[in-house]
């Protein structure tokens, strides 16, 4: 593994001002597309089975298979992440939604647990908390602005069931045309993004873990470029003695992070409708999300469902990712099915 301190050039490497004149990254399901994913639906139903022991070959859906290997292809080779638009979400039951999301998501790549209790399928939602105060509470239990960062596995798929009454907008940003950003302008900071930070586990440590794990910004494995930013737990992580204190030159590197991300040139937004199903490579996109004002009513509040998946073009990744890899591989030993009650994903934040 090495990083040149060259630009990388990739169809990951593009810029939102470009990229809002197009509309390549949405894909449509049309209503035969539906059809066939509503009769797999019904199969599911009937035979019993559900979320996580349903297989993509128990009940085939080749039409909407054909279409997802073409997003498969944009998450691994190209753009890195695509807009899925077609579905219907008033028509469905939460539950029934989540079956379909599930199915679909399966034509892309393997379910992956999300957290220590296993989830297969998290849940998007606030639950009246403040990540920045509680060290185990994560960001999507929250209704607050989320800053830019990358999850932990290959793919991240959100499932849009009810909007919020006013914001919450998804923003997304290439993090390979940041490298090359900074690569060009400041080599310095973009050499202190190849270097190892330390990241909070948040309280999902597994016996034996150091409650933090490591990993650099930028680095380059097998000629591909991988990138993994999360400032919030890289900083978080300093609350533990242990960590090296993070010095001037990083914080100014994260300063000049950020704010290429929130630059309009190279940020993208992006608007769900119930039904929408977004998916994104953590390792060339980074996501945001907008403070959002919720409905007061219950059945009403902002609610997406999140999807983890690992994709075959990403089954050698580099050697560092192998300790926060064992994280979701100790997770994914127990898989739990979706809950849809409040009072039981709230019991996520006693974990």
């Amino acid at each position: 593994m090495s990083n040149a301190a060259k630009p990388y050039h990739h169809p990951s490497a593009w810029r939102g001002s470009d990229m809002a004149r197009r509309d390549d990254w949405i894909v449509k399901l049309d209503d035969s597309d539906v059809a066939e994913l509503e009769r797999a639906l019904r199969a599911a139903r009937a035979a019993g089975i559900g979320i996580p022991e349903l297989d993509r070959d128990h009940f085939p859906v080749p039409q909407v298979a054909r279409k997802m290997e073409h997003v498969r292809a944009m998450l691994e080779d190209g753009i890195g992440f695509a807009l899925v638009q077609g579905l219907r979400g008033e028509r469905y039951s939460k539950p029934d939604a989540a079956l379909i999301y599930w199915i679909v998501g399966m034509q892309i790549g393997r379910p992956f647990a999300q957290n220590a209790q296993g989830d297969m399928v998290g849940h998007v939602r606030d639950l009246g908390v403040d990540y920045h105060a509680n060290t185990k509470t994560r960001g999507y239990q929250t209704r607050l602005h989320l800053p830019f960062h990358a999850d932990s596995t290959d793919i991240v798929a959100l499932m849009c069931l009810r909007k919020a009454k006013s914001g919450g907008a998804s923003r997304i940003v290439s993090s390979t045309a940041l490298h090359n950003e900074m690569l060009t302008r400041r080599p310095d900071l973009w050499a202190e993004l190849c270097r190892p930070f330390c990241l909070d586990r948040r309280g999902e440590e597994n016996p034996g873990q150091n409650p933090w794990y490591v990993s650099p910004c930028f680095q380059q494995f097998e000629g591909r470029l991988f990138v993994r930013y999360n400032r919030t737990y890289t900083e978080q992580a300093q609350r533990f003695p242990e960590v090296p204190r993070l010095t001037p030159r990083q914080l100014e590197a994260f300063d000049m992070m950020d704010a290429l991300c929130n630059d309009p040139m190279f940020y993208l937004d992006m608007e769900f409708e119930p039904g929408d199903m977004q998916f994104l490579s953590n390792y060339t996109i980074l996501h945001s999300r907008s403070a959002y004002e919720d409905w007061a009513e219950p059945d009403r509040k902002r609610h997406l469902l999140r999807l983890w998946l690992r994709t075959p073009g990403f089954a050698r990744l580099p050697p560092s990712y192998s300790d926060r890899d064992a994280d979701m591989i100790a997770w994914q030993r127990n898989p739990r099915p979706p809950v849809f009650d409040v009072s039981e994903i709230k019991a996520e934040l006693n974990h």
